[in-house]
């Protein structure tokens, strides 16, 4: 990873994974289980969460949304993706609202919280 990268990740106020992303911990994570396995932990999570609370939600389309509910204003966008039975991808794309359009990594480190719970309750698919 480049200083350039370390640069542009630590002084913008938006974040998201891909599949080719230059940072392994923001690439997409495949999980053994249905799209709506994915989506029921995603509402667990945020409904139990003091944090969040789900924005919009839309099993159809396979996206989630959720705002912060104290502390910087935060937007999230889960989307989940069954690219076949029982392999579910999973990306993020996180927005923090702040004065100066820097966050300082909060949104980086919002994506590695997210997928830490997820990697704790589902059967991730390394590889």
């Amino acid at each position: 990873m480049s200083i350039g990268y370390k640069m542009k990740r630590f002084f913008s106020n938006h974040a998201e994974t891909s599949d080719h992303h230059i940072d392994a911990s923001l690439k997409t994570r495949y999980y053994k289980a249905s799209k709506n396995t994915v989506i029921q932990e995603l509402e667990t999570y945020f409904n139990g969460s003091s944090d969040f609370s789900i924005h919009a939600s839309s099993e159809q389309r396979g996206e989630i949304s959720a705002v912060s509910k104290r502390g910087k204003k935060v937007f999230i966008i889960a989307t989940v993706i069954m690219v076949r039975p029982y392999y579910t991808a999973l990306d993020f794309s996180v927005t923090t609202e702040t004065p100066l359009q820097i966050d300082f990594g909060y949104s980086n480190k919002i994506i590695k919280r997210m997928y830490q719970h997820v990697n704790e309750q589902l059967p991730l698919i390394e590889g």
